[in-house]
């Protein structure tokens, strides 16, 4: 249902309700303590229409919760599996049958104070059934009534007979723009679903367009890899959002553990806050520094030294995959290729940094 057809029904409900529940406060509490004819006519009018507007006042608290189970319920749905389907529709009924049987109990009690009981005990009613209806479903879902594994994990993901689904994957803007996420999705490492979410397409649009001329090449990159993935895997575009949250990353958590999906980025904040949240991640920096190649003190390398160090007879080489060599007394050799020796490997925060010494050419390593 569309959030302003929702916004007007809620209005319109509460607003009247005030208005008679407001009539009803003037006809038996007000109007038998007002003796002037004057004030009796003007709070005729007066009290229901401050009812009716405090009905609009309290239309978007109850809008607002019911907005929220409601968006809950809707992503649920969307990756219902048949059985699943018979468990929320079982619930549903359970669902209404209970909140009827709180009406008779309690409500009907609160009924019988006059005609005003009746209006709040009606609206309750109305209120309660429809949490009660969604609860029930949401419940009755979880249960997969009618056997049967669940047929699958997120929209477009299949599985072979006898084997488990593949869980779908959220991918985020740092995954895109940075690239690797195709060679690894090509090697077979990255399997199953990508879910794309419609939020996250717009912050890469928004940085395909920037005034910056970086931004803009990064943005128009990660589009193209966006049409990449679109050839060699099923790249879900899903359009699922969140308007009381604020901030993609915040989102991206939300979504991926509503739809019990992992997500894969290289944002290390975002990788912390997801753990926080209970959300398994795949950080393609972490695969990276797991498949580096392990070197030990002692071992010989061949590098070129490419530019100067922090130290003043420092010279920097760094390995194919990226890895930093700091080479002492390699300054003199800025330019050149030679046989080191490693010393020391160092892990950082920011990556791996080997420690070498240039091999002299006798087979004797320098001091």
């Amino acid at each position: 249902m569309p959030t302003t057809l929702l916004r007007v029904l809620f209005m319109i409900v509460f607003a009247v309700t005030g208005f008679l529940l407001g009539r009803e406060a003037y006809v038996h509490l007000i109007s038998i303590h007002v003796a002037s004819q004057i004030w009796l006519i003007a709070l005729t009018v007066i009290v229901p229409v401050i009812g009716a507007v405090a009905g609009l006042f309290i239309a978007p608290v109850v809008q607002s919760l019911f907005e929220v189970e409601l968006r809950i319920v809707e992503s649920t749905i969307e990756r219902l599996a048949p059985s699943e389907v018979l468990g929320g529709a079982l619930g549903l009924i359970i669902g209404l049958v209970i909140a009827f049987l709180i009406k008779s109990v309690l409500l009907d009690s609160v009924a019988t104070a006059g005609r005003a009981g009746g209006y709040v005990a009606n609206v309750a009613y109305i209120v309660l059934s429809v949490f009660a209806a969604f609860l029930g479903t949401r419940f009755g879902a979880k249960q997969r009534l009618g056997g049967g594994a669940r047929a699958n994990l997120g929209v477009g993901s299949t599985s072979l007979p006898g084997r488990p689904p593949a869980q779908a994957k959220l991918i985020d803007t740092s995954v895109i723009v940075d690239g690797r996420v195709i060679d690894i999705v090509e090697s077979g490492f990255l399997e199953g679903p990508l879910v794309l979410p419609r939020f996250v397409l717009r912050e890469l649009h928004l940085i395909a367009d920037s005034v910056d001329s970086m931004k803009r090449t990064r943005g128009r990159r990660g589009l193209e890899v966006l049409a990449k993935l679109q050839e060699l895997t099923t790249l879900e575009i899903v359009d699922e959002d969140y308007a009381d949250i604020t901030g993609v990353d915040a989102k991206l958590v939300r979504l991926a553990r509503d739809r019990g999906a992992k997500l894969v980025t290289n944002d290390y904040n975002l990788n912390r806050v997801a753990h926080v949240e209970g959300v398994v991640v795949l950080n393609i920096n972490e695969l990276a520094g797991a498949v580096k190649p392990a070197v030990l003190p002692g071992e010989e390398m061949h590098v070129a030294i490419v530019r100067d160090g922090k130290e003043p007879h420092q010279g920097v080489g760094y390995l194919d995959d990226g890895t930093m060599i700091v080479v002492e007394n390699g300054r003199k050799l800025m330019g050149e290729e030679t046989d080191v020796q490693v010393t020391s490997v160092l892990q950082t925060v920011a990556g791996r940094m080997i420690f070498a010494k240039i091999k002299a050419k006798t087979g004797v390593v320098n001091p």
